[in-house]
């Protein structure tokens, strides 16, 4: 790989790489409708899409200590959003699912991100549509290979 490719690599990177970050603190703020904090909320985002998990992958899949996402969990169940299980497979951890109210507040929060992201890309022409749609394939094809 030449230099010149290296450093257009790592330009275009470091552009991708910021505008995630203001994409997901811009649409943050459709969170606030959930009620819940963002911890609880990608806790919960976990849970649905790739419950029933334990509490210790959990906490590794969130990275943070397993005392740390014992109060998150302990707090999604208070709220009637996830349900403790005996795990059938070792009688000695507990697995994690999300109730139908745990899934409706998720999923309706996305929801809410989605449309507010879509609103802006109406607002793009038909070619930067197209180009953004090409990009976002590109992108997960990148994020696959990660």
């Amino acid at each position: 790989m030449s230099n010149e490719t290296l450093t257009n690599s790592q330009n275009i990177a470091g552009q991708l790489h910021s505008a995630a970050i203001h994409l997901l603190r811009k649409l943050r703020k459709e969170d606030e409708g959930s009620g819940l904090n963002a911890p609880r909320l990608s806790a919960l985002s976990v849970i649905v899409f790739g419950g029933p998990i334990t509490l210790g992958d959990l906490a590794t899949a969130e990275q943070v200590r397993p005392p740390t996402m014992t109060r998150i969990v302990n707090a999604l169940e208070e709220q009637g959003l996830v349900t403790k299980k005996q795990n059938k497979d070792d009688g000695r951890s507990t697995l994690l699912s999300a109730t139908p109210a745990g899934k409706k507040l998720l999923m309706e929060g996305r929801a809410r991100r989605v449309r507010a992201l879509a609103k802006q890309i109406a607002a793009l022409s038909r070619e930067q549509r197209s180009a953004l749609q090409e990009a976002a394939e590109i992108l997960k094809a990148v994020i696959r290979a990660i």
